[in-house]
């Protein structure tokens, strides 16, 4: 048990060197983690309304710290190129959330053209039935790169990376809570050490 949790921190450590060191980032991630917080609790008694929350909020809040804040160029902090950060990268890197968020984007338009989604749901209402797709599409994500994970690494390092996901939200808001404040002084990037 404690090699799997020596898994889990190791996957938190690299996520954070690696991709969270911009402040900003950092701040929408509390804000993505606060909502996936809110969309968990939702699950058990609005599942739609835990998709929506869980990707409107989270996912776009998450993503946008990402692609638009973190950056992309050569990291000296860990001495490593952007190419080389993506390779390695266990979860969803940036070109398999691309094809993630075109999925999610995809799916409000094939509803709406195809009501019973190819006769496979009972039609609820638009907006009920894309939160419970998008809430079915968070789940084949993170059982999909599971699964993908215990073929590449084996099943511990798949079942710490689901662990992991699971437990973002918790982890981002005990680390990240105070990157607000440290944005408001005017620190841009986290002054993060290398920790090979």
């Amino acid at each position: 048990m404690d090699e799997f949790v020596k898994k889990i921190r190791v996957l938190q450590h690299d996520d954070h060197r690696y991709y969270h060191q911009c402040r900003i980032n950092q701040t929408l991630h509390l804000v993505s983690a606060v909502s996936f917080l809110v969309a968990y609790a939702l699950v058990f008694v609005d599942p739609a309304m835990a998709g929506i929350v869980g990707w409107l909020v989270g996912m776009v809040t998450r993503q946008s710290g990402h692609i638009f804040f973190e950056p992309r160029g050569y990291d000296h902090i860990n001495n490593a190129t952007d190419e080389h950060k993506e390779a390695i990268k266990v979860g969803y890197n940036m070109r398999r959330k691309a094809v993630l968020i075109t999925i999610w984007l995809s799916l409000p338009i094939m509803l709406y053209i195809t009501p019973t989604f190819f006769g496979l749901i009972q039609p609820a209402g638009w907006l009920h039935d894309v939160g419970l797709l998008w809430l079915s599409l968070g789940a084949a994500g993170l059982a999909f790169r599971t699964l993908h994970l215990f073929f590449l690494r084996g099943p511990a390092w798949g079942l710490a990376w689901a662990c992991k996901i699971l437990l973002d939200p918790f982890h981002n808001v005990a680390i990240y809570w105070k990157s607000p404040i440290a944005l408001i002084g005017g620190q841009r990037y986290d002054p993060i050490k290398s920790h090979d």
